[in-house]
Protein backbone atom coordinates (compact mmCIF):
# COMPACT_ATOMS: atom_id res chain seq x y z
CA UNK A 1 0.00 0.00 0.00
CA UNK A 2 1.33 3.60 -0.99
CA UNK A 3 1.01 5.79 1.41
CA UNK A 4 -0.55 9.52 0.71
CA UNK A 5 2.11 12.35 0.08
CA UNK A 6 2.42 14.77 2.94
CA UNK A 7 0.77 17.62 0.81
CA UNK A 8 -2.83 15.14 0.14
CA UNK A 9 -3.76 15.37 3.89
CA UNK A 10 -6.59 17.48 4.62
CA UNK A 11 -4.85 19.32 7.03
CA UNK A 12 -1.12 18.73 7.68
CA UNK A 13 1.19 20.44 9.74
CA UNK A 14 3.65 23.11 9.56
CA UNK A 15 7.37 23.05 9.91
CA UNK A 16 8.69 25.66 11.39
CA UNK A 17 12.90 26.79 11.69
CA UNK A 18 14.54 28.21 14.41
CA UNK A 19 16.08 31.55 13.83
CA UNK A 20 17.91 32.23 16.92
CA UNK A 21 19.37 29.35 17.42
CA UNK A 22 22.59 30.31 19.41
CA UNK A 23 21.01 32.84 21.27
CA UNK A 24 18.05 29.81 22.46
CA UNK A 25 21.37 26.95 22.63
CA UNK A 26 23.13 29.22 25.00
CA UNK A 27 19.96 29.83 27.15
CA UNK A 28 19.38 26.32 27.54
CA UNK A 29 22.18 25.71 28.70
CA UNK A 30 21.70 28.39 31.45
CA UNK A 31 19.02 26.14 32.67
CA UNK A 32 21.49 23.83 34.36
CA UNK A 33 23.59 26.24 35.59
CA UNK A 34 23.08 26.14 39.13
CA UNK A 35 24.38 30.03 40.07
CA UNK A 36 20.74 30.79 38.01
CA UNK A 37 18.27 28.41 40.79
CA UNK A 38 20.66 29.58 43.93
CA UNK A 39 21.39 33.11 43.85
CA UNK A 40 23.58 35.45 46.08
CA UNK A 41 20.37 36.29 47.83
CA UNK A 42 19.33 32.76 48.68
CA UNK A 43 23.19 31.93 50.20
CA UNK A 44 22.81 35.38 52.01
CA UNK A 45 19.53 34.66 53.76
CA UNK A 46 19.79 31.06 53.90
CA UNK A 47 19.42 31.26 57.86
CA UNK A 48 16.11 32.24 59.76
CA UNK A 49 17.15 35.58 62.37
CA UNK A 50 15.99 35.37 65.64
CA UNK A 51 12.63 36.55 66.18
CA UNK A 52 12.57 37.58 69.69
CA UNK A 53 9.73 36.02 70.60
CA UNK A 54 10.48 33.14 73.56
CA UNK A 55 10.53 29.42 72.09
CA UNK A 56 12.56 27.37 69.69
CA UNK A 57 13.57 29.44 66.47
CA UNK A 58 13.50 29.05 62.90
CA UNK A 59 16.85 27.50 61.52
CA UNK A 60 15.86 27.92 57.95
CA UNK A 61 14.40 31.44 55.84
CA UNK A 62 11.75 30.81 53.62
CA UNK A 63 14.12 31.11 50.64
CA UNK A 64 16.63 28.46 51.92
CA UNK A 65 13.09 25.95 51.97
CA UNK A 66 12.22 27.68 48.03
CA UNK A 67 15.82 26.94 46.78
CA UNK A 68 15.90 23.60 47.84
CA UNK A 69 12.69 22.53 46.44
CA UNK A 70 13.38 24.56 43.51
CA UNK A 71 16.56 22.40 42.87
CA UNK A 72 14.06 19.22 43.56
CA UNK A 73 11.82 19.74 41.19
CA UNK A 74 14.10 20.70 38.33
CA UNK A 75 16.29 17.90 38.73
CA UNK A 76 13.58 15.54 39.52
CA UNK A 77 15.05 14.78 42.95
CA UNK A 78 12.92 12.89 45.84
CA UNK A 79 13.64 14.78 49.23
CA UNK A 80 16.53 12.69 50.67
CA UNK A 81 18.57 13.15 46.97
CA UNK A 82 17.79 16.53 47.58
CA UNK A 83 19.25 16.92 51.01
CA UNK A 84 22.56 14.89 50.04
CA UNK A 85 22.63 17.16 46.49
CA UNK A 86 22.51 20.76 48.79
CA UNK A 87 24.87 19.03 50.97
CA UNK A 88 27.66 18.49 48.69
CA UNK A 89 27.47 21.22 46.89
CA UNK A 90 27.92 23.25 50.09
CA UNK A 91 30.57 21.20 51.07
CA UNK A 92 32.35 21.58 47.92
CA UNK A 93 31.79 25.36 47.83
CA UNK A 94 33.41 25.30 51.51
CA UNK A 95 30.19 27.37 52.95
CA UNK A 96 28.75 26.44 56.54
CA UNK A 97 24.90 26.05 55.61
CA UNK A 98 23.07 24.12 57.51
CA UNK A 99 20.73 21.87 55.11
CA UNK A 100 17.07 21.24 55.67
CA UNK A 101 16.05 17.42 56.00
CA UNK A 102 13.02 16.00 54.36
CA UNK A 103 10.56 16.50 57.32
CA UNK A 104 11.56 19.85 57.16
CA UNK A 105 10.98 20.51 53.79
CA UNK A 106 7.46 18.59 53.57
CA UNK A 107 6.28 20.65 56.43
CA UNK A 108 7.29 23.71 55.28
CA UNK A 109 6.57 23.20 52.17
CA UNK A 110 2.73 23.52 53.04
CA UNK A 111 3.14 26.83 54.76
CA UNK A 112 5.92 28.79 52.31
CA UNK A 113 4.53 32.21 52.19
CA UNK A 114 3.29 33.56 48.28
CA UNK A 115 6.60 33.20 45.94
CA UNK A 116 7.43 36.10 43.79
CA UNK A 117 7.85 35.45 40.12
CA UNK A 118 9.12 37.35 37.51
CA UNK A 119 6.54 39.49 35.50
CA UNK A 120 6.56 41.89 32.51
CA UNK A 121 4.21 43.66 34.08
CA UNK A 122 4.79 47.10 32.49
CA UNK A 123 1.48 49.06 32.46
CA UNK A 124 0.44 48.41 28.80
CA UNK A 125 -2.68 46.49 27.96
CA UNK A 126 -1.37 42.60 27.44
CA UNK A 127 -3.23 40.35 24.80
CA UNK A 128 -4.03 37.09 27.26
CA UNK A 129 -4.31 33.00 26.61
CA UNK A 130 -6.34 30.58 29.09
CA UNK A 131 -6.52 27.21 29.49
CA UNK A 132 -6.69 24.24 31.83
CA UNK A 133 -5.09 20.85 31.94
CA UNK A 134 -5.26 18.03 34.83
CA UNK A 135 -2.53 16.66 36.67
CA UNK A 136 -2.15 13.35 38.97
CA UNK A 137 -1.35 13.42 42.46
CA UNK A 138 -0.96 10.55 45.08
CA UNK A 139 -3.11 7.74 45.44
CA UNK A 140 -1.40 6.37 49.07
CA UNK A 141 -0.66 3.13 49.75
CA UNK A 142 -3.39 1.36 46.98
CA UNK A 143 -1.58 -1.59 45.17
CA UNK A 144 -3.71 -0.54 42.01
CA UNK A 145 -4.66 2.93 41.20
CA UNK A 146 -8.70 3.00 41.22
CA UNK A 147 -10.62 3.14 37.92
CA UNK A 148 -11.71 7.10 38.27
CA UNK A 149 -8.02 8.42 39.68
CA UNK A 150 -8.04 11.59 41.53
CA UNK A 151 -6.64 14.67 39.90
CA UNK A 152 -6.11 18.37 40.07
CA UNK A 153 -7.09 20.71 37.41
CA UNK A 154 -4.31 23.39 37.24
CA UNK A 155 -5.51 26.97 34.92
CA UNK A 156 -3.37 29.07 33.32
CA UNK A 157 -3.22 32.57 32.10
CA UNK A 158 -0.05 33.38 29.65
CA UNK A 159 0.97 36.67 28.09
CA UNK A 160 1.12 35.88 24.37
CA UNK A 161 3.70 38.48 23.79
CA UNK A 162 6.26 37.02 26.17
CA UNK A 163 5.28 33.52 26.83
CA UNK A 164 5.16 34.31 30.36
CA UNK A 165 2.69 32.78 33.14
CA UNK A 166 0.89 35.87 34.48
CA UNK A 167 -1.50 33.95 36.71
CA UNK A 168 -2.40 30.48 37.60
CA UNK A 169 -4.56 28.25 39.78
CA UNK A 170 -5.02 24.99 41.47
CA UNK A 171 -8.38 23.56 42.10
CA UNK A 172 -10.30 20.18 42.01
CA UNK A 173 -11.34 18.04 39.32
CA UNK A 174 -14.72 19.08 39.19
CA UNK A 175 -14.31 22.77 39.00
CA UNK A 176 -15.49 24.50 35.54
CA UNK A 177 -12.99 26.15 33.77
CA UNK A 178 -15.34 29.68 33.10
CA UNK A 179 -15.54 30.29 36.98
CA UNK A 180 -11.95 30.57 37.25
CA UNK A 181 -11.45 33.45 34.44
CA UNK A 182 -12.38 36.19 37.64
CA UNK A 183 -9.83 34.80 39.86
CA UNK A 184 -7.15 34.53 37.04
CA UNK A 185 -7.91 38.34 35.92
CA UNK A 186 -7.40 39.50 39.83
CA UNK A 187 -3.70 38.00 39.76
CA UNK A 188 -2.68 40.63 36.79
CA UNK A 189 -2.57 44.24 36.73
CA UNK A 190 -2.19 45.07 33.64
CA UNK A 191 -5.05 46.38 31.50
CA UNK A 192 -5.89 43.54 29.11
CA UNK A 193 -6.45 44.38 25.41
CA UNK A 194 -7.58 40.13 24.61
CA UNK A 195 -8.90 37.01 25.87
CA UNK A 196 -8.40 33.74 23.88
CA UNK A 197 -10.06 30.82 25.17
CA UNK A 198 -11.65 27.28 24.03
CA UNK A 199 -14.76 26.69 23.82
CA UNK A 200 -14.92 25.66 27.34
CA UNK A 201 -15.15 29.00 28.52
CA UNK A 202 -18.18 29.65 26.38
CA UNK A 203 -20.39 31.93 29.67
CA UNK A 204 -21.41 35.14 29.78
CA UNK A 205 -19.30 35.58 32.94
CA UNK A 206 -16.30 34.93 31.36
CA UNK A 207 -17.03 37.70 28.81
CA UNK A 208 -18.13 39.72 31.72
CA UNK A 209 -15.49 39.51 33.84
CA UNK A 210 -12.70 40.36 30.76
CA UNK A 211 -15.06 43.14 29.91
CA UNK A 212 -14.08 44.80 33.40
CA UNK A 213 -10.65 44.87 33.25
CA UNK A 214 -10.28 46.79 29.62
CA UNK A 215 -9.01 50.16 31.11
CA UNK A 216 -12.06 51.88 29.37
CA UNK A 217 -11.41 50.17 26.44
CA UNK A 218 -13.42 47.46 24.71
CA UNK A 219 -11.70 43.75 24.90
CA UNK A 220 -11.33 41.64 22.06
CA UNK A 221 -12.53 37.95 23.25
CA UNK A 222 -11.93 35.51 20.84
CA UNK A 223 -14.04 31.99 22.60
CA UNK A 224 -15.59 29.54 19.77
CA UNK A 225 -19.27 29.45 20.91
CA UNK A 226 -21.17 26.19 20.26
CA UNK A 227 -22.40 25.06 17.18
CA UNK A 228 -26.17 25.53 18.06
CA UNK A 229 -25.21 29.56 19.37
CA UNK A 230 -27.55 32.30 18.63
CA UNK A 231 -27.36 36.32 18.57
CA UNK A 232 -28.27 37.62 21.95
CA UNK A 233 -30.79 40.18 20.55
CA UNK A 234 -30.32 43.05 23.13
CA UNK A 235 -26.94 41.73 24.60
CA UNK A 236 -25.07 43.87 27.33
CA UNK A 237 -21.40 45.91 26.08
CA UNK A 238 -20.07 42.51 26.97
CA UNK A 239 -21.91 40.00 24.96
CA UNK A 240 -21.72 42.22 22.17
CA UNK A 241 -18.24 40.47 21.87
CA UNK A 242 -20.06 36.96 21.64
CA UNK A 243 -22.17 37.94 18.88
CA UNK A 244 -19.47 39.42 16.53
CA UNK A 245 -17.86 36.24 16.55
CA UNK A 246 -20.65 34.33 16.21
CA UNK A 247 -21.76 36.17 13.04
CA UNK A 248 -18.30 35.96 11.88
CA UNK A 249 -18.35 32.32 11.89
CA UNK A 250 -21.53 32.30 9.95
CA UNK A 251 -19.86 34.39 7.39
CA UNK A 252 -16.24 32.73 6.90
CA UNK A 253 -16.66 29.13 8.79
CA UNK A 254 -15.31 28.07 11.54
CA UNK A 255 -11.71 27.08 10.03
CA UNK A 256 -11.37 30.35 8.37
CA UNK A 257 -12.62 32.32 11.78
CA UNK A 258 -9.84 30.81 13.50
CA UNK A 259 -6.71 32.10 11.29
CA UNK A 260 -8.61 35.57 10.07
CA UNK A 261 -9.55 36.45 13.79
CA UNK A 262 -6.68 35.74 15.26
CA UNK A 263 -7.62 32.99 17.43
CA UNK A 264 -5.08 30.40 16.19
CA UNK A 265 -2.25 32.06 18.63
CA UNK A 266 -3.75 30.01 21.48
CA UNK A 267 -2.14 27.64 20.66
CA UNK A 268 1.05 29.18 22.48
CA UNK A 269 -1.02 28.09 25.94
CA UNK A 270 -1.22 24.99 24.79
CA UNK A 271 2.76 24.72 24.37
CA UNK A 272 3.28 25.89 27.75
CA UNK A 273 1.16 23.10 28.87
CA UNK A 274 3.39 20.91 26.94
CA UNK A 275 6.27 22.94 28.89
CA UNK A 276 5.12 22.46 32.15
CA UNK A 277 3.99 18.51 31.60
CA UNK A 278 8.30 17.77 30.19
CA UNK A 279 9.83 19.71 32.68
CA UNK A 280 8.38 19.76 35.71
CA UNK A 281 6.16 16.55 35.31
CA UNK A 282 2.60 15.60 34.87
CA UNK A 283 2.01 14.89 38.38
CA UNK A 284 1.91 16.77 41.94
CA UNK A 285 4.45 15.94 44.55
CA UNK A 286 2.71 16.97 47.71
CA UNK A 287 -0.15 14.83 48.80
CA UNK A 288 -1.79 18.03 50.37
CA UNK A 289 -3.96 20.49 48.70
CA UNK A 290 -1.76 23.11 50.14
CA UNK A 291 1.56 21.84 49.53
CA UNK A 292 0.12 21.29 45.80
CA UNK A 293 -0.88 24.59 45.22
CA UNK A 294 2.68 25.98 46.32
CA UNK A 295 4.34 23.81 44.09
CA UNK A 296 1.90 25.20 41.57
CA UNK A 297 3.54 28.47 42.32
CA UNK A 298 7.32 27.44 41.97
CA UNK A 299 6.65 25.86 39.08
CA UNK A 300 5.41 28.93 37.59
CA UNK A 301 8.43 30.72 38.67
CA UNK A 302 11.10 28.10 37.33
CA UNK A 303 9.53 27.99 33.70
CA UNK A 304 8.92 32.21 33.98
CA UNK A 305 12.94 32.23 34.86
CA UNK A 306 13.22 29.56 32.12
CA UNK A 307 11.48 32.18 28.96
CA UNK A 308 13.46 35.13 30.41
CA UNK A 309 16.80 32.93 29.73
CA UNK A 310 15.91 32.16 26.29
CA UNK A 311 12.98 31.09 23.91
CA UNK A 312 12.79 30.26 20.51
CA UNK A 313 11.86 32.58 17.73
CA UNK A 314 11.08 30.08 14.73
CA UNK A 315 9.38 30.78 11.46
CA UNK A 316 7.50 28.71 9.03
CA UNK A 317 9.37 26.99 5.96
CA UNK A 318 6.46 24.75 4.92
Amino acid sequence: MKYPMRSQYKYTKSRYRIGNWPEYEAGLRRRGDLTVWLSEDANSSWREPPSGKPGGQRTYADIAIEAALTIRMIFHLPLRQTEGFLGSLAGMLGMDLPIPDPTTLSRRLKKLSVIPFHSTGNGQSIHLLIDSTGLRIHVGHMQKPPRNRAWRKLHLAVDAASGEIVASDLTTRRTHDCTQVPALLEQIADPIASVLADGAYDSKAVYEAAHGRGGGRTVRVLIPPRRDAQVSPEPSAALQERNRNIRSIRERGRREWHTHSGYSKRSMVENTMYRYKTIIGRRMRSRTFDGQRVEVHLARKILNMMTCLGMPDSYRVA
